[in-house]
């Protein structure tokens, strides 16, 4: 298959506000992970960015195949793929406190406005008045929502939507370990070793519906996930940054899941080796294996900048 893909990507911002707290949606968020607790920025007052991005593509990709089913492969031809756009909004509440939410404004999949999800992120708890808890936070973030699950390091290097900044490759892996799920993660850093916990619904959304029961298999109720990470990460010279990860993601059952299949964008290839193009063949070019229910997966990342 020969390719040629050119993409647009813009990213807008109202207001000079930066968070430490949260990645930059701009190159200043290229190769970087978890929330930094360095350079917190100091609170004065309540503030709200907004931000935006947005990705144009032109492609002139090709495709061919040999089978003789009917219907094979949709023919197509160079243009422009539909406009893919985010929204952000990230919200300075109080000392070392902040909240996200994130909005898809069009995608391959939706073409309507929706949501992504959204989590408040304590890098502080200055209201709880507990030195205590002070010293514990100086090495420790907690975030709940509904929010990206913070397994592998992948999900920090993909294209989401309308951002695709990160990536230099445009589209994601064929395999897209990603998925929003509701819950909460504890983020540990010290000294450039990194401890991650965490645990979600095992959902894209909520659900309170009782699954199929069917024996040797599920019960028809919902396990929740448990997920980890460990990892070194630090600047070893001028020179030289290494950061190595190993996470892992798990749950006993929770009927609905979709670890390889979370994302609900779509993929940057538009219609190669589909057979028509629909919003069900939104997902171009990847492999979801359909685990569903139980699932045990791990991941290792290696990152070398020089």
């Amino acid at each position: 298959m020969k390719k040629t893909l050119f993409t647009l990507i813009a990213v807008l911002f109202f207001g000079s506000i930066s968070f430490s707290q949260v990645r930059s949606y701009d190159q200043r968020g290229i190769n970087k992970f978890e929330s930094s607790k360095e350079d917190l920025v100091k609170f004065d007052k309540l503030k709200l960015k907004i931000g935006g991005s947005f990705t144009q593509s032109f492609q002139t990709l090709k495709h061919s195949s040999t089978t003789t089913a009917t219907p094979g492969i949709v023919a197509i031809v160079p243009g422009f793929n539909t406009a893919n756009a985010n929204l952000y909004f990230d919200a300075f509440l109080a000392d070392g406190v902040t909240l996200n939410m994130t909005l898809y404004l069009s995608s391959r999949h939706h073409n309507e406005a929706w949501v992504k999800g959204g989590y408040i992120q304590f890098d502080k708890l200055p209201f709880l008045k507990s030195g205590l808890l002070d010293k514990v936070m100086e090495f420790t973030t907690i975030k709940v929502g509904h929010m990206e699950v913070n397994y592998g390091d992948a999900h920090y290097r993909r294209s989401d939507n309308g951002n695709s900044i990160y990536n230099p490759f445009v589209e994601n892996y064929i395999m897209d370990a990603f998925a929003t799920e509701i819950g909460a993660e504890i983020d540990f850093q010290y000294k450039g070793f990194l401890a991650v916990a965490g645990f979600t619904n095992g959902k894209i959304k909520g659900d309170i519906a009782k699954g199929v029961v069917y024996a040797g298999g599920s019960d028809g109720k919902s396990k929740p996930v448990i997920l980890g990470k460990i990892g070194f990460d630090k600047q070893l010279n001028k020179l030289i940054r290494l950061r190595v990860t190993g996470s892992g993601y798990y749950t006993a059952g929770s009927i609905s899941n979709t670890l390889y299949g979370g994302d609900r964008t779509g993929s940057h290839y538009f219609g190669v080796m589909d057979n028509a193009l629909t919003t069900s063949t939104a997902f171009s070019g990847r492999f979801n294996p359909g685990f569903t229910d139980k699932i045990g997966a791990v991941m290792g990342n290696l990152f070398v900048k020089v």
